[in-house]
């Protein structure tokens, strides 16, 4: 029996990942003669076709399914392998994948002990969850940080971290001294900036007003934080969105605390991928991240660093964010005055 050409193999992978043989070409820069080729003499050597062409597109085969499943691993595996070997030279890279729309102070507070090392170079890109999984299952990333969850199917086995989560507030305009906001009284008459419908945050509030019987004026709908931080602050309305977004212009007073949502919070997630070897870098930042309940109930705000090798106290913890298993610090009630 012959050897399997790789190089065979990984052309083919190329263009099924891609679909069209003409953008592979022109993306692994060689003639479009040439990748065709290559991909015929894979299917002589297993004796089948491994594409079935519908117009300008290219289906796989059954058979082209399977040999897909094995390269994708295949191809997966060789990237972990770089990454290992990388990582036994200094710190090595860290590779990490942030959903566009995540909140910018959430992923500085994460990241603040990788920027700290200075023998570690931190490549950060964001993206769509469904591109950046397609990376990380492919080994181009090391981790995702994500406000949504995966599960883990027959197909792909995601770890799915939990890493912290904050609670929900309403922030607008400084309220006059003395003046306390009543939830179901004030809400209906609020011009009120919220995130879109694809958000967890928005769903939980909609259901919540709707149990409530609470209408409401929805001025603006925006699925990207860091554009609602900027309308909060400028637009005049009254937002709602984790405290950690608009921590600095709750700090300076531009902004002012109504209260918490009760029931409504934002989750934050470190996805990962099954893999043989875990970055010892990695390894410590969700060690870091990821506050044991025990701890988090003994000590505010200290977590174990691997990396120092001594406790840790997050001196610039972002406003209302806590570790998974610190109890809440308001209670869920509807009726507030409004922040400090």
């Amino acid at each position: 029996m012959y050897r399997l050409n790789y190089h065979h193999l990984y052309y083919f992978w190329a263009v099924a990942s891609e679909g069209h043989l003409t953008r592979t070409a022109e993306r692994l820069h060689v003639s479009q003669s040439a990748l065709s080729a290559q991909i015929r003499q894979l299917e002589e050597q297993l004796g089948q076709t491994l594409f079935l062409r519908e117009g300008r597109k290219l289906q796989l085969t059954e058979l082209g399914a399977v040999v897909m499943s094995y390269a994708e691993e295949i191809f997966a595996l060789g990237n972990e392998l770089l990454a290992a070997a990388a990582s036994q030279h200094g710190r090595g890279t860290l590779r990490i994948g942030s959903v566009a729309t995540l909140s910018r102070n959430f992923q500085d507070w994460f990241l603040q002990p990788v920027l700290q090392e200075t023998d570690v170079r931190l490549v950060l890109e964001s993206g769509s969850l469904d591109e950046l999984l397609l990376r990380l299952k492919a080994h181009e990333l090391d981790v995702v940080l994500s406000n949504r969850p995966v599960l883990a199917d027959d197909k792909q086995s995601w770890r799915c971290h939990t890493l912290a989560r904050q609670p929900v507030v309403l922030v607008g305009p400084p309220l006059a001294a003395g003046q306390v906001f009543q939830f179901e009284r004030d809400l209906p008459t609020l011009p009120l900036l919220v995130p879109s419908r694809k958000s967890e945050i928005r769903l939980r509030f909609d259901l919540l007003c709707e149990e409530l019987g609470l209408p409401t004026i929805i001025r603006a709908e925006v699925d990207d934080m860091a554009m609602l931080r900027l309308l909060a602050r400028d637009a005049g309305g009254v937002a709602l969105l984790p405290a950690i977004v608009v921590k600095d212009e709750l700090e300076k007073g531009v902004l002012q605390q109504y209260g918490f949502v009760p029931r409504v919070e934002e989750t934050f997630y470190a996805i990962t991928v099954q893999r043989q070897y875990l970055p010892p870098l990695l390894q410590s930042l969700l060690r870091m991240a990821i506050v044991d309940t025990d701890l988090s109930q003994r000590v505010e705000w200290q977590v174990l660093s691997p990396l120092r090798k001594k406790p840790r106290s997050l001196a610039r913890k972002p406003a209302g964010l806590r570790p998974v298993g610190l109890p809440s610090e308001k209670p869920a009630v509807v009726q507030w005055r409004p922040g400090k």
